[in-house]
């Protein structure tokens, strides 16, 4: 493909995705899919030039606005992004921007003068504003500073970086050295992340999913947030657990791993897409011990009906997933103030309904992948206040039971993992545990 082409396409697919609010990487599938000629070089080009221009949508915008006195749209940040991130001289831009056969419509004189003045400019600029300059919503930014502290420059500036790709090792397959060797075979090359025991780090973007350790199941993709979010659940082989919000089931399957398939859990969801998407990644892990269960909501009378019979309860709840911004940059522009005053509604009825199914002296563990305090320590002291039966067990004591060492940054009476201080995607875990029944202890 020419680099007009390929300009063409990442416009397209920009285009779809403002129009439909869908993740970008599943518009972006959709359009290689549509398009099959386009190779496998092209493509990583095609998803750099989306990608790119999504992490520093609001600094292009800024530039398009003040330099060019124009609306932005999908075609006008591309140019910006050639110009400002890829060094394209404004002749370049035109060459490109020729409507030739796939490639855009020519730049109009408003546009044309907008390219010529870019050449001298850089992305950042001391005037920018500072949710420009981190490219964050404005509306988002007082709670994230409020949220994140003297610490919230360098945290946010930390979800603009690509993250990384961490793999878990499914240790009823493997263990990390074994894993290691797999991987090293078929030509990737990965080493043990800093925290997770079970985490590897992978260099690059392999096609992992061609390789046999992938197929096979010795390994599985999440972050080393989420491994670590699994681990603070601190399950045991023969424990009865409950997986609440289990989603397509990446941390189902590593508590079962932990659990050696001895044991029970039931993985629930009112996804039933999400939840049936499952059943092929437990069969790869060689996990049996996990029954899947569709609910129509938060409370299901299947909850009623299997109330105080679970050793732990683990609620990944649905969230804002603030803290996984560096991986999906294009939610950031899709989320709304609404939407948040609706999940954190949504995450105290899943508390609230989700805490009947711990036994006495059981554990309740609640993870998000966001930062914000409302739906993090806000949600957690709300729900204690109105349940007096549950205690706070602090996240740093199981820490050193379960992934064992010093414990990271952030990790005290509660977990709070982020990209600048862990190295992980943004998670919250707060780990809650019922009272005895009366005359136990």
């Amino acid at each position: 493909m020419t680099p007009g082409a390929r300009a063409a396409a990442a416009i397209a697919i920009l285009d779809r995705h403002g129009a439909t609010g869908a993740p970008a990487d599943l518009v972006a599938g959709g359009h290689f899919r549509n398009n099959r000629y386009i190779g496998a070089k092209d493509r990583a080009a095609i998803a750099a030039m989306v990608y790119g221009v999504l992490r520093v949508r609001a600094q292009l915008d800024w530039w398009i606005e003040r330099e060019g006195r124009l609306d932005p749209d999908p075609r006008r940040r591309v140019m910006t992004w050639l110009a400002l991130c890829e060094g394209w001289t404004a002749d370049k831009i035109a060459h490109a921007f020729d409507g030739d056969r796939f490639r855009p419509a020519p730049l109009d004189e408003a546009e044309a003068r907008f390219a010529g003045r870019l050449k001298t400019r850089t992305l950042e600029h001391p005037l920018q504003p500072p949710a420009v300059q981190l490219n964050m919503p404005d509306w988002i930014m007082p709670a994230l500073e409020e949220s994140l502290g003297p610490a919230a420059a360098r945290e946010l500036a930390a979800l603009g970086a690509p993250a990384a790709l961490d793999l878990r090792v499914n240790v009823l397959k493997a263990d990390r050295t074994a894993a290691l060797a797999a991987l090293a075979g078929a030509g990737i090359t990965g080493a043990p992340t800093r925290w997770s025991p079970w985490g590897i780090r992978v260099e690059g973007r392999p096609p992992l999913s061609a390789t046999a350790v992938f197929r096979d199941g010795l390994v599985e993709v999440q972050d080393e947030g989420s491994q670590l979010a699994a681990a603070l659940a601190d399950v045991a082989p023969g424990q009865r657990v409950c997986d609440f919000c289990a989603g397509a089931g990446g941390k189902t399957l590593a508590l079962a791993a932990v659990m050696g398939n001895k044991g029970h859990v039931d993985a629930c969801d009112t996804e039933p897409k999400r939840i049936a998407g499952a059943t092929k990644r437990l069969r790869r892990a060689g996990v049996f011990n996990v029954t899947l269960h569709t609910l129509k909501s938060e409370r299901d009378p299947w909850v009623k009906h299997h109330a105080g019979r679970y050793d732990r309860v683990l609620i990944d709840a649905p969230c804002t997933g603030t803290g996984t911004w560096r991986r999906n940059p294009d939610a950031r522009w899709t989320l709304t103030a609404d939407d948040v005053t609706e999940l954190v509604a949504l995450q105290r009825r899943i508390l609230d309904s989700a805490s009947r199914l711990v036994r006495p002296g059981g554990r309740m563990i609640y993870v998000t992948c966001s930062l914000l305090a409302d739906e993090n320590e806000r949600q957690v002291e709300g729900f204690l206040a109105a349940n007096d039966g549950f205690t706070v067990v602090p996240a740093d004591a199981v820490w050193a039971a379960t992934v064992g060492g010093a414990a990271a940054p952030g990790v005290s009476r509660y977990a709070r993992l982020s990209p600048a201080s862990a190295g992980t995607d943004g998670f919250f875990v707060a780990i809650l545990e019922r009272a005895p029944a009366a005359g136990t202890a």
